[in-house]
């Protein structure tokens, strides 16, 4: 019988040894067996909390996703303006946190993306994130943009993100995020006029 209150430490356990995993031998060579090995447990024990690898990597995925907008969220938070470039440089720092930029993330984001092509729960996932990261950067545009010209400097807003992520995810060196906000905010403020 498992102890009252494990559940969520046994899963926060497998979800930290799943992004080790995927990190140390990638998606497709990070078995039950061999995340079970690095969290210390036995292979059932994935089993009885996430039903199988499938449902292991929606929380793991879950959790980055809840980590970006956790970090997100309390940037906008601390703002000490209200302006629509505060909160679109909060949402681009929240975008390149250090929970986002790690060697174990950005590989596990780089697997995620690939197997939500063919994963229905994992594709629905992608578009949450999507359509989340395209209506909160419009929302902020359309305070100071007429709406056709917040949606279309919101796409490319987002497009800049994630090609920014993308290219220091595969660079192989280390990401410099202060470029990538840097390169992010000067588009922010070609697209409010300044």
């Amino acid at each position: 019988m498992p102890k009252v209150g494990m559940q969520p430490i046994r899963r926060q356990q497998l979800i930290e040894a799943t992004l080790q995993a995927v990190d140390q031998v990638g998606m497709a060579d990070a078995s039950i067996g061999v995340i079970a090995r690095m969290a210390g447990v036995s292979n059932g024990i994935i089993s009885h909390y996430f039903q199988d690898k499938n449902g292991l990597i929606f929380a793991t995925m879950s959790h980055l996703l809840t980590e970006l907008m956790i970090q997100t969220a309390e940037r906008r938070r601390a703002l000490r303006e209200n302006t629509p470039r505060a909160h679109l440089q909060a949402i681009i720092e929240g975008n390149f946190d250090a929970s986002q930029v790690n060697n174990a993330a950005m590989k596990t984001w780089l697997a995620f993306w690939a197997a939500s092509m063919h994963q229905p729960a994992l594709h629905r996932l992608q578009r949450i994130n999507d359509h989340r990261l395209y209506s909160n950067i419009c929302c902020q545009f359309r305070r100071a943009l007429p709406l056709e010209q917040a949606r279309v400097s919101a796409r490319g807003l987002a497009a800049l993100i994630d090609g920014l992520w993308l290219r220091g995810a595969l660079s192989g060196d280390a990401f410099d995020t202060e470029q990538a906000q840097r390169i992010a905010l000067e588009y922010v403020d070609q697209q409010l006029g300044r």
